[in-house]
This record gives C-alpha cells, structure tokens and sequence, in this order.
C-alpha cells in the first residue's frame, strides 16, 4: 500500500468505506501537506475522506492533456506538476506550476475540457478526487470554495508574471523564477531537473541556459550537479530576478 513509503500517514488515518481494502489510507496529516487542504477545517476536511485517494505522482506523467476531460483533481503533496501549452508542432511552454500550494485539474462545469497539459515534472503524492465531487462540494460554498478562488486568482497572477517574464527579463532573470518558482514547491533546496528541461519550458536554447546557470554558479547562487540544481543563496537569486519573480 502506498502509506508505507509516504511520510505523512498517521495514526488519525481513516479509510475511504467506498474503497477496496488495498486502497491507501487517508490521513488528516497527510492531506494537511497540501497547503489549500490544510486552509480547511478539520470537519470540512474530514467530509471529503471518502472521496480522496493517496497516488503516486511519478515524474513525466500526465495527469490530463488539452482537450481532455477532467476525471480527476489532484492535491500534491510534495510533488510538482508543470502546466504546458502544447502547440501543433509538438512544442511545450510552460505556462504555470503547482505543488502542495494547491490544486491541479479542477473543472466548474461537467462538459469542461482542459486547456493545456498537466505534467508532473518532479515526483512525489497527491490526493486526487473525483472532478465531480469537487465541483459539487465548489457549489456548496464554504472554506474550500473560497480556497479554490483564491487559487485560480494565484494561477492567473502567475501566468501574469511568466509572459511578462518572457516579454521583458532576461534568460537568467527567466531562470532565476523559474527555479524560484520550484523552490516555493520543494521540501528542500535540492532541484532534481536537467538543463534541458529547463530550455524547452523556457523555450530558450540549452546553450543558453548553460551558460546562465553557470554564471549563477560563479556567483554562488546555485551549484550544479548532474541532473540536480542546488539553490545556494535564494535571496541574492531573488534580487537578481527582479520583477520576474513576485511571489504569489
């Protein structure tokens, strides 16, 4: 069962009474990893039980694609999904992220499909619940409609600052927020991401990304390993962002 490899299961854990008996446990600790679930309160948390499911998020999954229905809404914990324009060439920019800040997938009307892709992009957990259920619990007002509002205006101020971003900084201005933004979202300062990665959601060559993260590195901003991006000194990589990064 996947409680045995998550961290936050504990002894306030209660199974779903819809669930087989191999399904995970769901526990108040762990679905208080989620920042928006934990804004909720203990009944308001406790309804939603039977509804919620603990999943392995793994790196490179998608959680739905443009034009899909959403079945699912997902609730990282300490996973990190990458919200993607995909074009008709095939081309990914990414427009947005979410972690344990909040929710991946929610739809406010039954025939709503997705308008770009959810991508996990650092692995980890995550609650997921029926679209549905979620829309109907939205419509019943209370705490978690007002969670969910606020954080559809804190995508929008994200999306904001990404194509003001892309319109106005600089490749390591870019960078910088970029890794920010993930920084926000990680149980620690150690990125596992590949230069790569970063230069196609950027859309910027790799060369050039290379040579940004190495003048960061000269700067003792971060410290680069293979496939890892250690951040060294946040505040300085604040500073050097500028107006590119604003947290939301």
């Amino acid at each position: 069962m996947y409680h045995a490899t998550h961290p936050s299961v504990s002894q306030h854990a209660v199974r779903s009474t819809q669930a087989e008996t191999s399904a995970p446990i769901v526990s108040l600790t762990g679905a208080q990893q989620n920042d928006l679930l934990r804004a909720l309160s203990r009944e308001e948390l406790i309804s939603l039980f039977e509804h919620l499911e603990l999943v392995p998020l793994d790196a490179g999954k998608h959680l739905f694609d443009f034009g899909d229905k959403m079945e699912y809404a997902y609730f990282p914990t300490n996973a990190i999904v990458s919200l993607q324009f995909v074009t008709e060439d095939g081309g990914a920019s990414e427009i947005g992220v979410v972690g344990r800040d909040g929710v991946v997938g929610v739809s406010m009307y039954e025939t709503e499909r997705a308008n770009c892709s959810a991508v996990v992009q650092s692995a980890g957990y995550g609650y997921r619940i029926r679209a549905s259920v979620l829309r109907s619990a939205f419509f019943d007002g209370g705490a978690l409609a007002q969670q969910l509002m606020r954080h559809t205006s804190a995508l929008f101020a994200q999306l904001a600052q990404t194509v003001a971003g892309a319109r106005h900084g600089s490749i390591e201005q870019r960078l910088c927020r970029w890794l920010l933004e993930r920084l926000d979202r990680s149980l620690s300062n150690e990125l596992k991401v590949t230069q790569e990665t970063i230069a196609n959601l950027l859309g910027v060559r790799r060369e050039s990304i290379t040579c940004c993260a190495g003048k960061l590195q000269e700067k003792g901003m971060i410290e680069c390993r293979r496939g890892t991006i250690i951040v060294r000194d946040r505040n300085a990589m604040e500073r050097h962002a500028g107006g590119c990064y604003v947290p939301v």
